[in-house]
């Protein structure tokens, strides 16, 4: 029995930019340090920043006035960035430069008067700080029937943007959709895709054909991770998201001969390695790297958090 580890897999660039972020205020300004929900999404990230001293809250007012307070990687509503300034609370805003990406795109569309669709899934951090965006009315819809059931006010005046934990080919079909019933409407090049999202999927469809078992190490709230899992579903291989290698069951395993293995883009590679340990208790013998996309893209930090640091360095001289 084997193992193939998808490549590129786990953290992605706005993911360590976002946990770079929290680590390097807990380091310049010390305990607590408040984070608006959960910085990303994975179980063992927002354990490990608690247990240091980090405070996750789902409202900004259970943050005391005047604390340092990050926003999460999905990045946030208009009236939440209000509601910090108002309360003179330290905002650090860890939001992905992708995200705000998608943000400027939007609000490109939006001050040129067009109507405003958001493909995503309603209720997701990302979605909600995206539709907040704006004092009018942004609509979500995920699938093609929402698209045939769409009754804009001008069909001539639409564009959209997407969510950037899913893919491309995660939005496909919808978009393809919308360019069909609406061919005037305006929309991001495939340039503005996440490379994260892509990349975790396209290194999980070229495992898939090898493997007759697929192991996606993420948290269940992860959009991302889900879509991993959902690929392996439909290209008929068993396929399970797990948080912690104790879920995975003996029984997974038996008859298997080769089991491909990756992780969401919230995921440390530290779950992976624990993953692998437990898959060699289990009968593991030999594991293979697979070949993938490289990714070099980095991000800077907030210049909030170089404010933090040097009122550190100030103190300490």
């Amino acid at each position: 029995m084997e193992i193939k580890l998808a490549n590129p897999r786990g953290f992605c660039a706005g993911v360590d930019r976002a946990i770079e972020i929290v680590e390097k205020a807990l380091e310049y300004h010390g305990a607590p340090v408040y984070v608006l929900h959960e910085i990303v999404h994975n179980r063992h990230v927002i354990e490990d920043l608690s247990a240091r001293g980090v405070e996750f809250v789902k409202e900004l007012k259970e943050i005391p006035s005047g604390a340092v307070t990050i926003f999460s990687a999905h990045g946030v509503a208009e009236s939440v960035v209000r509601e910090g300034e108002e309360r003179g609370l330290r905002v650090i805003d860890a939001t992905c430069p992708l995200v705000t990406k998608v943000h400027q795109q939007a609000q490109r569309y939006w001050d040129q008067e067009r109507e405003l669709i958001l493909i995503g899934h309603p209720g997701h951090p990302e979605v909600e700080g995206t539709r907040g965006r704006f004092p009018g009315k942004v609509t979500v819809l995920s699938t093609v029937e929402e698209v045939e059931a769409l009754e804009p006010k001008d069909p001539s005046r639409l564009a959209y943007v997407t969510q950037t934990t899913l893919s491309l080919d995660d939005t496909r079909e919808v978009i393809d959709a919308l360019n069909e019933r609406f061919p005037d409407i305006s929309g991001p090049s495939l340039n503005d895709i996440c490379y994260a999202t892509q990349n975790r999927q396209n290194a999980v469809r070229d495992l898939v054909g090898d493997v007759d078992l697929l192991i996606v190490v993420g948290s269940q709230n992860s959009s991302n991770s889900n879509r991993l899992r959902e690929l392996g579903e439909r290209e008929g291989i068993s396929s399970f998201l797990i948080d912690q290698p104790e879920e995975i069951q003996p029984e997974w395993v038996l008859g298997k001969s080769s089991i491909g293995v990756t992780a969401g883009a919230s995921a440390p590679e530290i779950l992976v390695k624990k993953i692998i340990d437990r898959l060699k208790e289990l009968g593991v013998k030999d594991i293979q790297e697979m070949d993938g996309e490289a990714e070099l893209v980095t991000f800077k930090n907030p210049p909030e958090l170089d404010q933090l640091a040097a009122e550190m360095n100030g103190k300490t001289s």
